[in-house]
């Protein structure tokens, strides 16, 4: 008989036993660290330093853009190579609220950021005035790649546009963004974009203290994304939203509109990577054209297929296995970590087609077929 709790974890859709296993590991690392950071001395080896308290929580807010890849390409069978458009039009739009809230302790004294002193401006622009309000900040980082994945969704699906096609355009569309948030005159800081950050909702951005809430919230934003996969998998939508993947003529031909699930679908991935992004900017203390550019994009196709497509952990180990080894190569291979990300890549494709999530299964088969099956050869005698 099924118990309280088991129907509970069946209605949250938390049935695997490595879901609540990551559930609770991520929440250990979440008051762990920043107790660390707080009560042990700086010399101590079990200390956790606000560096990397910041160089973690970006990790994790990758690990969250990671997560809204999968959900189109590896659970819809929709490949988007401008994900990090979405990401950094979250990030942008929470980066304005940064902004403005230097006011006159920015290089040039004025009220208003640098880089429109610099280029000239007597006045803020209208459509920056809102962004002193947190809130609004927030919601704009949600809702405009929202709005931007609908309105380019709709136009592709009803056009029936997928596959590599779908793939192209996304690319298309994320390099088009780029080139226009490089002008100085679109207002948003060109190329040098948004950065020397000093206060968030009223605290500095700088202290331990502001470092640490950053963490904890980074680490609250991917329990609630990959609480929602999980969820929603288990749900009717989740089901239909897997058979598109699969045969998308047969979910259409038995009366379902796909066009309406991938637009969707579309649209929830892209406020998932806008909120990632509201998390990255303070964390990194800035926000520029380069994080929509579309090598950028790739970048997460490739964590998300290092980790394992269509799986839920897998999104989160790829994007914080391939930053780590991004970050060590830069250091001890300056000249050559490109070429060491890119053979990593290229054998996983080879050697691990479900990424280190399948790693364990494609060791027991390959260890089974090296074996052989002594029952299969009892009765074939």
């Amino acid at each position: 008989m099924d118990t309280i709790p088991t129907r509970l974890r069946g209605w949250l859709g938390l049935n695997d036993t490595s879901d609540l296993g990551f559930i609770a590991l991520l929440l250990g690392v979440m008051i762990a660290f920043p107790l660390s950071n707080v009560i042990l001395e700086p010399d101590s080896t079990l200390h956790v330093s606000s560096f990397t308290l910041g160089v973690l929580g970006k990790y994790l807010c990758y690990a969250v853009l990671a997560i809204s890849l999968n959900m189109l390409w590896g659970y819809t069978g929709l490949l988007c190579l401008g994900q990090c458009l979405f990401f950094a039009l979250g990030g942008y739009a929470f980066g304005m609220y940064l902004m403005l809230m230097i006011g006159e302790l920015g290089s040039y004294g004025s009220k208003l950021p640098d880089f429109m002193v610099f280029l000239g401006y007597e006045k803020l622009p209208v459509h920056w005035k809102p962004f002193y309000s947190p809130t609004f900040a927030i919601t704009a980082a949600i809702l405009v790649p929202g709005l931007v994945a609908l309105i380019f969704g709709v136009l592709a699906f009803r056009s029936r546009i997928k596959g590599v096609y779908f793939a192209i355009l996304t690319q298309a569309l994320t390099y088009a963004a780029a080139l226009l948030f490089f002008r100085n005159d679109f207002t948003f800081g060109g190329n040098n974009g948004f950065t020397d950050f000093k206060f968030i909702f009223g605290a500095d951005i700088r202290t331990e203290a502001t470092s640490r809430w950053l963490f904890v919230a980074s680490c609250l934003l991917l329990l609630a994304v990959y609480w929602l996969v999980a969820w929603m998998l288990e749900t009717k939508f989740g089901k239909i939203q897997q058979a598109i993947r699969d045969s998308e003529n047969r979910v259409r031909f038995s009366g379902y509109s796909t066009t309406h699930f991938k637009a969707f679908i579309f649209v929830i991935s892209a406020m998932i990577a806008g909120l990632a992004g509201v998390l990255y900017v303070p964390q990194a203390g800035i926000i520029n054209p380069s994080e929509m550019w579309p090598a950028k994009g790739l970048d997460i196709v490739v964590w998300v297929a290092v980790g394992g497509r269509g799986t839920k952990l897998g999104p989160v180990i790829g994007a914080i296995v391939v930053n780590l080894l991004k970050s060590w190569t830069t250091r001890a291979y300056p000249e050559s970590w490109l070429i060491i990300l890119g053979m990593v890549f290229v054998l996983v494709v080879l050697f691990m087609p479900n990424g280190i999530v399948g790693l364990w299964a494609q060791a027991k088969a390959w260890a089974k077929k090296r074996s052989g099956n002594p029952e299969s050869n009892i009765a074939s005698s």
